[in-house]
Formats: structure tokens, sequence, C-alpha cells
């Protein structure tokens, strides 16, 4: 495994000056909406915003190229919008997940971290309109990208945004940041006798129908070779361990 060593660190005068190692150059941290809520259930838990942008700030100070997606279950989920139309309720999940990602980027900006918004579907002057070159021109200059609107169409997932804006970007690694683990023979929140995978390839995933993403989404990534990592968000250091390419987690590859 290549490893990535940033620039020596050091935390204060006369401290002694620490090298960081990173397994990944260029990462697609997707994280769900509801995240963002903590234990409120919908909105924002700020202590939880801050939470996350901060580690991605230290990876960002640590070389590491960061593209975002977050989902937007904190405000509306498309596919529980009952006898609404769905293209139209899926419009409106979209435009959560803008709002969640200017959320991002601003608790980021007010971190000292340069960030930007791009959106699948034309939303100026709230964000820029996403497009793969200024995209990966802002990666190569320490910026970080937050994709917003999934994929711009109803239908889909922003797992499936998720997975390809990864491939698009040449990212190294998904990191799929969850409320489990890792991934499991069966769920493990109603059989206590599941079983964790530590490593497994895309086809077993395919084979032994794991719910690693959805399907389109695992489509696209087993397909293009690109490799999901799949860890719990319960403890946000999970985030800077994931990137060091640390044992967490399931890794699908």
């Amino acid at each position: 495994m290549t490893v990535y060593r940033s620039a020596p660190l050091c935390a204060g005068i006369g401290m002694e000056m620490v090298t960081v190692n990173f397994a990944y150059k260029r990462i697609l941290l997707k994280i769900s909406g509801e995240v963002l809520s903590g234990e409120n259930g919908s909105g924002y838990d700020y202590d939880v915003v801050k939470a996350i942008c901060q580690r991605v700030k230290t990876l960002s100070e640590n070389g590491v190229q960061v593209g975002i997606v977050v989902g937007g279950g904190n405000f509306w989920r498309g596919r529980s919008s009952g006898e609404m139309d769905r293209t139209k309720a899926d419009h409106m999940g979209m435009l959560a997940t803008v709002m969640n990602s200017i959320m991002l980027q601003d608790t980021l900006m007010q971190m000292g971290v340069q960030a930007r918004v791009l959106t699948a579907v034309n939303m100026e002057p709230f964000a820029e309109y996403y497009m793969k070159d200024r995209a990966v021109r802002y990666l190569e200059k320490g910026r970080v990208c937050i994709f917003g609107a999934g994929t711009g169409n109803p239908f889909f997932s922003t797992d499936t945004g998720a997975a390809l804006r990864g491939v698009e970007i040449g990212a190294d690694v998904i990191l799929k940041a969850t409320n489990v683990d890792g991934v499991y023979d069966k769920d493990p929140n109603k059989y206590p006798d599941a079983v964790k995978y530590d490593e497994i390839t895309h086809e077993e995933a395919v084979i032994k129908n794991l719910k690693v993403m959805d399907s389109t989404a695992f489509s696209i990534c087993r397909d293009s070779g690109m490799k999901i990592l799949v860890f719990n968000l319960n403890d946000y250091d999970n985030i800077i361990r994931a990137a060091k390419g640390e044992s967490i987690g399931t890794i699908v590859k």
C-alpha cells in the first residue's frame, strides 16, 4: 500500500516535529444527512458539524485531497414522501443536500479551510456548477470540494452520487461513514450472531447480496474498481484513522 507522507507538523515551539502518514492522497468522504442532526433527529447539531469539519480540516492540512458527498435526510428523504410525485420529491431531496453542503462549507471556512460547493444542477449564486476538471483543479490546490444535489437526476441516491463523483475525480477510495462498524453478513442490529467482514471483494458482496451501497452505486464502484471503506462514524476520529489506512470497518475492493 502506498503511503503518502505529509509535511512535518510542529504543535508548538520547542516541540518535536511530527510527520503524519496517510494511506490515500485523494478521498471521497460520504456521510449521511442524518448524522449532522446528532440526537436532534432533524436540522443540525452544531457540535457534530464542527467535529466532522475539524477532522476534515486535519486531513486537508496534512495534504489529503478531500471530496465530500452529504445526504439530505436530516431535512427530507424523497423515497419517504408518501404519495408525492417521486421526481418532485427527489428534487426537494437534492435541495436538502445543497443546504447541508453549504453548512459544511461555511463551517470549514470559519476554521480557515478553503472549501467549494459544486452542484449537479446549476444553482448560482448559491454554489458553483459541477465540472470534473474544475473539481480536480480545486482539489489539487488544496480546496475541499463538497458535491451537492446528488447526480442531478431523480431516482438516484446520494450513494450513487458519491460513487459517481469518486470515480470522476479519481479518488483512491470512498470512505463511507455509517452507523455500524463495517459490513456484516446480515443486519447486526437484528441478529446478534451477525458476522463482520474485515475485507471482501466486490463480487463476493454481490453474490452474498450485502448492502454496501444501493445497487446502482455499488455497480459503479465494482465496474470501476473503486475501493470502498465502510466504517462507523460514532467516533469522529475514525475519519482520520480511515484515511491513514488503519484496520477499521470493512474494505470492499
